[in-house]
Parts: structure tokens; C-alpha cells; sequence
């Protein structure tokens, strides 16, 4: 099948019966929620840079698996280009909706799965990675938007999945059967789930020989019986929801979401099943999927940060002040920042290696050390931002102020920065400043750089592990002439 359109992925999700909950009620029609439809729009976007023959080599490739050209999100990385090019991808798609696409958990996941499916298979002589392969020419062959899971509620965290209090607390299997198994649980910061087509489940962290109930990984639609999603709540999200509402929302057209996403004893059949009870190989997949995900914050998080580097830079101009040399000092550190994140996603994938299962895998430590420092840069670029914007992007009057008649003039008098700049457009780049900084946008930049892929002490763990101390030691003893 082609590549879809975005027209077409949009009425792909009007077929979807999704159970979804958002301040309490079951939204009937997802797709034009005005919450929703944001978030719906940033994927869409993934689907119309697509069609653009400008974008072709970043956004398309050849399907390794069917030889057909399909969308990059559904792609199983064959070489270092295609690890570069997926953070070139990611970085335009951040520039195109300075938010959230949300497909790129799916891709990282379709890659861990990938290569710890055949080496499961090697170990126990199971059939996961034949299964997987179908399932990935089903993905490419109609264009899917899969959910990638990972992360389970945990309760108390001193605790093994199988130790804790509540069960549920990590999705588990509950029983097995001939044909399948049924699974209860939940995962939560699902990153466009009402989005997707599928949601592709994985362990969320390394475990043991009485864990084997919690050693699932599979894939099921998104509207399978028995599983409910629960909208998160993001900072001025109701601005959306105010009559002829435009300049207060920051960023009108695009967003993201997550959502706590219960699963009610689900059936999962044995053709979608990559991973049940190889308890030594959890630990793999969560270890290659938060890799792939590392690197992919030094594409998006850059793409998003080109944005607020521009809004920034127009702020300075409307407010008269863009040629002191303080904040064209200020912005160059906010490129320098953001151009350094940058740098490590393209080395982490440059150093990437081939798998045993024939797709290439990042450089772990680096991948680990551009997640590292995008836990610090962006709140610095936020900073920065916020600094140049000045107080009134926090105290400004409202739209349906400036809009009113009466008092419309006063505002449109006294917030006038530079004589050429209508009062409106700097309103316009203030409004943005802050829904990147402050507002839901900011759940997909500045908080989201803290949080996703993992906390900053899992990156530091991980670049424990990685940085070969031992060997460092060594060379230091060689230059120091020190024979043990």
C-alpha cells in the first residue's frame, strides 16, 4: 500500500472506538475534541512532510523487510545514515509544530523489539522475531501510528514486580491460554495514545526469576476490548476550549498528549505476543529502547528549541531591544545550548553498531549523554527565553480583552513595543513564549527533557555502566608508569 496522506490518517482514526476520558466524561469524537485535535495535528504533520518530495530522503526510506518505500517512524534502522537521518527527521518535524509528534516512541520500540526478539529466539528457539517481522510489514505496509509503552505505574519502587503489595501495579499476565494470554495492568505518560493504531507493550524494567508474569512484551489495537485511557491534564489546557479563542493559546495548531492508559483484562493472541517470561531478556529491552529513545530528544527537543530560539529573537525585535549585546549574547548561548544537544544526538548515531538481528543500534553511552544534558539545557534555553520575553508575557491582558471595544484600545495603546510591530503580533510571540515555556507545550519540552526516556539518575546509571573505567584507569597507569 502507498504511503497515507494526512487527510487519510485522520479519517483512519475516525474508524477507531477508542474508550477515552477527559475531565470525566467519554469523548465521543477524539478527532475533533478542540483539546485533542492538537496533539492530532502534530502527527498529521508527520504524514504531510511525508508527501513533500523537499523531505523525501529524511522522511521516507526503503523498507528493509519488503522493499517497498515507507514513512521513516515505521523504519528498522539498517545503517548509522539511517540512525543520522532519523534525528534529522525528528529535528524538522520539531521545527514544523514546536510540540510533541508523538510517533517516535513507536519507532524507538519497533527497534529494541526487533533485536531482542531474534536474540530471545536464539537463546530459547521461540518464534518471537518471525511474529515481529509480520506484525512490522503490517505496520509499514498501512502506514500505522503505534503507541510505544513502556512505563508502568511501579507503586512502591524499593519493591520487584512480583513483591508488590497490588499486583497490578505492573502489567502482568494473568492467564494463560492455548491461544493467547490476558493481561491487567496499566501504563502510564503514554505519548499519543488516542492518536495511534496500535500500542506496542514493553517490560519497564530489568527482572527476576519470580518475575516471569511481568516479562510481557506485545502488541494489540488501540481500542481492544477491556483497555481505557484516561487524558492527562496540561497546563492552560481549557484556553482551547474558550469561544473565538486564538492568540492566548501560544500555539493554536499543534500539541501533544499522554494519557494513564488501564488494561481491563486484555486478550492478547499468540501472533502478537515478542516476549513472555524470558525473564534475562526484560532487561535488554528496556536497556535498548531507552537508548534509541535517548538519542531521539537530540532531534525533537532541538527542532522544538529552533522555535523558541526564533520567538525569542523576534521578542527582542518588538521589544526594541534586540541589538543590545546582552541578549544577542543570551541567544547565541540558547544556539550554543541547543546546537550541543544536537551534536550528541548525531554522534550517539553515528557510533551506532549492528545487532546480532542485522539492525543498528546507538552508541549507548553516548545516547545516555545526550539525554543527560537535555535534562538541563532546555530549562537554560527556557530561561533564557523567559528573560528576554520580559514580565508582561506572564501578566498580559487576555485575547477577549484585547478584543473588546471598550477596553481593547488600552491594550493595543499601552502593550505597543516597537513603532513598526503591530501590538497584536508581539501579544502573538509573548502568547507563544509562554505556552513553550509554561504552558502544555511545555509538558513536551521543558518538563518532558527531565522525565522522558527515563530520570536523570537512570541516564547517569547507564553512563556508569557504559564509560569503561576500568580501561581509563589503565591509561593513566601507562602515562604514569605504574606496573600492579
Amino acid at each position: 500500500m502507498p504511503l497515507k496522506t494526512r487527510e487519510e490518517y485522520i479519517e483512519s482514526l475516525r474508524g477507531l472506538k477508542q474508550k477515552v476520558y477527559l475531565f470525566g466524561e467519554l469523548i465521543e469524537n477524539p478527532v475533533d475534541h478542540p483539546i485533542i485535535r492538537p496533539s492530532l495535528n502534530s502527527i498529521a504533520m508527520t504524514y504531510k512532510l511525508a508527501e513533500n518530495p523537499e523531505y523525501e530522503e529524511i522522511m521516507t526510506t526503503k523498507s528493509h523487510l519488503t522493499g517497498n518505500k515507507i514513512n521513516r517512524f515505521c523504519n528498522i534502522h539498517q545503517s548509522t545514515k539511517d540512525l543520522i537521518n532519523k534525528v534529522k527527521m525528528q529535528r524538522l518535524c520539531g521545527q514544523k509544530t514546536a510540540s510533541c509528534f508523538q510517533r517516535c516512541v513507536g519507532m524507538d520500540a519497533f527497534n529494541a523489539v526487533y533485536s531482542t526478539s531474534f536474540e530471545t529466539d536464539l537463546a530459547y528457539k521461540t518464534d518471537y522475531h518471525e511474529r515481529f517481522k509480520k506484525y512490522m510489514i503490517y505496520v509499514q505496509d498501512n502506514d500505522l501510528v503505534v503507541d510505544g509503552a513502556m512505563t508502568d505505574p511501579k507503586g512502591d519502587r524499593s519493591l520487584a514486580p512480583s513483591k508488590q503489595e497490588d499486583l497490578d501495579l505492573y502489567l502482568r499476565v494473568v492467564e494463560r491460554r492455548k491461544d493467547g494470554v490476558i493481561v491487567r495492568g496499566a501504563k502510564a505518560h503514554q505519548t499519543g495514545m488516542v492518536n495511534s493504531h496500535e500500542i506496542l507493550v514493553m517490560p519497564t524494567v530489568s527482572m527476576g526469576p519470580d518475575d516471569k508474569d511481568f516479562a510481557i512484551s506485545f502488541s494489540v489495537p488501540t481500542d481492544t476490548e477491556g483497555i481505557i485511557s484516561i487524558y492527562g491534564r496540561q497546563s492552560c489546557d481549557t484556553r482551547k476550549l474558550e469561544k473565538d479563542i486564538d492568540i492566548d493559546v501560544g500555539n493554536f495548531n499543534f500539541g501533544g498528549h499522554e494519557t494513564l492508559t488501564i488494561f481491563n483484562d486484555v486478550f492478547v493472541p499468540n501472533e502478537r505476543i515478542f516476549l513472555n517470561g524470558e525473564v534475562e531478556f526484560a532487561g535488554m529491552l528496556v536497556e535498548r529502547f531507552a537508548g534509541y529513545h535517548r538519542q531521539s530528544y537530540g532531534g525533537c527537543k532541538v527542532g522544538v528549541g529552533d522555535v523558541l530560539i526564533g520567538a525569542s529573537a523576534l521578542a527582542a525585535e518588538y521589544n526594541g531591544v534586540s541589538k543590545a549585546s546582552h541578549i544577542k549574547d543570551k541567544i547565541i548561548e540558547m544556539i550554543h545550548l541547543n546546537e550541543t544537544l544536537y551534536s550528541c544526538g548525531i554522534a550517539c548515531s553515528s557510533e551506532g553498531e549492528k545487532t546480532k538481528s542485522g539492525n543498528y543500534q546507538i552508541d549507548l553511552l553516548l545516547a545516555n549523554v545526550c539525554k543527560q544534558n537535555i535534562t538541563r539545557f532546555p530549562y537554560e534555553i527556557s530561561r533564557l527565553a523567559e528573560d528576554i520575553a520580559g514580565g508582561i508575557m506572564v501578566t498580559m491582558p487576555s485575547e477577549k480583552d484585547f478584543r473588546d471595544p471598550n477596553i481593547g484600545p488600552y491594550i493595543e495603546k499601552y502593550l505597543k513595543g516597537v513603532g513598526k510591530v503591530k501590538t497584536e503580533n508581539r501579544m502573538r510571540i509573548l502568547r507563544l513564549i509562554e505556552n513553550m515555556t509554561l504552558g502544555s507545550a511545555a509538558v513536551g519540552y521543558r518538563t518532558e527533557s527531565m522525565h522522558g526516556a527515563g530520570s536523570p539518575q537512570a541516564q547517569r546509571i547507564m553512563i556508569g555502566r557504559q564509560s569503561n573505567l576500568k580501561e581509563k584507569k589503565k591509561l593513566a597507569m601507562n602515562i604514569a608508569r605504574i606496573e600492579e
